[in-house]
């Protein structure tokens, strides 16, 4: 791990990426009901994160572009990001699919609270998704309650048969089991994500 990936900075980025749900946890909607459940689970982790290695994943190429359309936005998260963005535990974890070569390189997630996370808990995931431009993040589902906060870049996103794209500043809710994709343009994606509810269970392809 690097000196500048240190648990202080990571404490200093889950303290900034937490304050983006406070800021929508009045809303007297489905959204604010999960944000509240979320930042419950955030009360009971620890303050300082355990020790963690940098995968250096393929997909954090995209990582640089992603920041700098998220400066003009919440410039405090983005200078924490190009400090230690590169080195956080960014993973893959579906099974291959021979009709998306590639994509296991071209999307993915970085883990900050969770199960196996530098914050361990088993009650939230909260942890942000960088998915490549061009690409399509096939139908999934999984058991967890989802919550997605967009912070750069627009995608479309599909569920019961709807599609929309989704700017910066977009909450998207998932229940339990719902299928759901996303499909970025031109710019890549950049999002905060939280799971709740069973946590453990990994998400799979819906087909």
């Amino acid at each position: 791990m690097s000196e500048t990936a240190s648990g202080p900075a990571l404490a200093d980025l889950l303290r900034l990426l937490r304050s983006r749900f406070e800021t929508a946890r009045d809303r007297s909607d489905a959204v604010g009901a999960e944000i509240g459940t979320v930042l419950a689970g955030l009360d009971q982790i620890g303050s300082t994160p355990l020790d963690w290695t940098p995968t250096h994943h393929p997909l954090i190429r995209f990582l640089p572009e992603a920041v700098d359309r998220l400066a003009p936005l919440a410039p405090e998260i983005a200078d924490v990001l190009r400090r230690i963005g590169a080195d956080l535990p960014w993973r893959y974890g579906y099974v291959a699919r021979p009709d998306q070569p590639g994509l296991e390189a071209a999307m993915g997630w970085a883990e900050i609270v969770g199960p196996v996370a530098p914050f361990p808990s088993d009650r939230v995931c909260f942890g942000l998704t960088l998915i490549g431009p061009d690409t399509h993040y096939l139908p999934h589902r999984h058991p967890a309650v989802e919550l997605y906060h967009v912070l750069s870049g627009t995608a479309a996103w599909s569920a019961e048969g709807e599609t929309a794209p989704q700017p910066p500043d977009s909450f998207i809710l998932h229940p339990a089991n719902l299928v759901h994709a996303m499909r970025t343009g031109s710019e890549p994606l950049l999002a905060l994500y939280s799971w709740t509810g069973d946590v453990i269970s990994p998400s799979v392809w819906a087909d």
